[in-house]
């Protein structure tokens, strides 16, 4: 190998790296993925991801060429519309079927593509998902339409949060303090009896960071120390901004508008939760930028986790009913990608929404500060401790039973 050729494949790898890294890969995905790339070009290499940096090292086999690369990067988000063709460009390439550099010219392209749903439709989904939520919590129709505009204001904290790098910095306190609020003011001129922890909970789903927990563990069960150390105590630590956000929301709320009871809401047919669970999916859709051709599966997914883990919760305890969800799950994920020589995480990450226990964490956190329980619930802290074990468990149970093909 001449140091040109040299050059070409450690810039391609890089980039490579970097934009996988963007899109929220975990890092023992991203780091067998990499590997599997440079081996094809016959380099050796070395890679260490974290959620805030990423170190690559690559030398060839006598050593003649070396190179080492460390660079501090922002924590990703999932992309899966970029995801998913990256990692087709890269298929394209160790196939043959482009050169180095169209691929090299490619994934630039790749990274400078907007989302192909635009900002409407991604508002409109976190309307969608937040009232979906709603409505897999047990809520009434009232806190399920309340909790839909919510969702709107808080894309649109988002949105702010691209332009400003202060609000960007503050945006979980300062999106669940004005959802705090203005939930007070709802339910004090409505009149209505509202659940307004209910209400918050659902308005600030999509930034309550369950997967985040959910991933973190599963990256220290494959023994990424520091990546899944970093992504827990990072997650603890959105979900503590968060919730102070909202208590002192609504706290003002209380002092402006007056001590609101917590209402519990009406029970709603079961039958709620399946369109509830089709909702949600659609609007996951959009906001994981879901390209169309995959569509079908991600939404079948979520369909799969839900009924899997609502049939096993009949017998099994102590929310082990997430074990057979995130099994059933796992297993389909991993057929997609064999079927659609895709990444799994495509289809794998809006059924594991379903699933995960953020929202748990949340009530639980509610209920010891606060003393007031935003659902009937019994041991949360116990229960939620056991999805998530759960969830790993049943994740690596289906990597043994129906092993993947692709790293991603």
């Amino acid at each position: 190998m001449d140091k040109l050729e040299f050059i070409q494949i450690r810039r391609f790898i890089l980039k490579l790296g970097k934009m996988l890294h963007k899109y929220g890969s975990p890092s023992f995905r991203l780091e067998a993925y990499l590997t599997e790339i440079a081996t094809h070009f016959g380099l050796h290499a070395s890679f260490n991801s974290t959620p805030t940096t990423l170190t690559i090292v690559l030398w060839s086999d006598h050593h003649e060429d070396e190179y080492n690369h460390s660079a501090r990067m922002q924590p990703g988000e999932l992309d899966m519309n970029s995801l998913s063709r990256t990692d087709e460009l890269a298929h394209e390439l160790l196939s043959g079927q482009i050169s180095l550099m169209e691929a090299d010219k490619q994934l630039t392209e790749i990274d400078a593509m907007p989302s192909p749903y635009g900002k409407s439709l991604t508002g409109m989904a976190f309307s969608l998902s937040t009232s979906a939520f709603a409505m897999l919590m047990g809520a009434g129709w009232s806190e399920i339409i309340y909790s839909g505009l919510l969702g709107f204001m808080v894309y649109m904290w988002t949105l702010w949060a691209l332009r400003s790098k202060r609000v960007s910095l503050m945006l979980e306190p300062v999106a669940s303090f004005t959802v705090g609020l203005v939930a007070c003011a709802i339910n004090h001129y409505s009149a209505s009896g509202l659940n307004i922890w209910l209400i918050i909970l659902s308005s600030l789903i999509i930034l309550v960071p369950g997967l985040s927990l959910t991933m973190g563990l599963a990256e220290l069960s494959s023994r990424n120390m520091v990546s899944g150390t970093v992504r827990v105590m990072d997650a603890c630590m959105q979900l503590f901004k968060l919730y102070f956000g909202a208590f002192l929301g609504v706290s003002l709320g209380y002092q402006l508008f007056g001590q609101q009871e917590l209402a519990m809401a009406a029970t709603l047919p079961f039958w709620v939760n399946w369109l509830g669970v089709f909702m949600l999916s659609v609007g996951l859709v959009a906001i994981f930028r879901t390209r169309m051709k995959h569509v079908p599966w991600a939404i079948t997914s979520t369909f799969i986790a839900y009924s899997a883990s609502t049939w096993s919760s009949g017998f099994l305890e102590n929310g082990l009913g997430a074990f057979v969800g995130a099994f059933a799950l796992g297993v389909f994920a991993n057929m997609f990608s064999r079927i659609a020589n895709a990444p799994s995480t495509i289809v794998a990450m809006p059924g594991l929404i379903v699933l995960v226990p953020g929202s748990k964490t949340y009530i639980g956190l509610n209920s010891f500060i606060s003393g007031q329980d935003i659902i009937k619930t019994d041991h949360i802290g116990q229960e939620t401790f056991l999805i998530l074990m759960s969830l790993v468990a049943g994740l690596i149970f289906a990597n043994v039973v129906m092993p993947t093909r692709k790293a991603l």
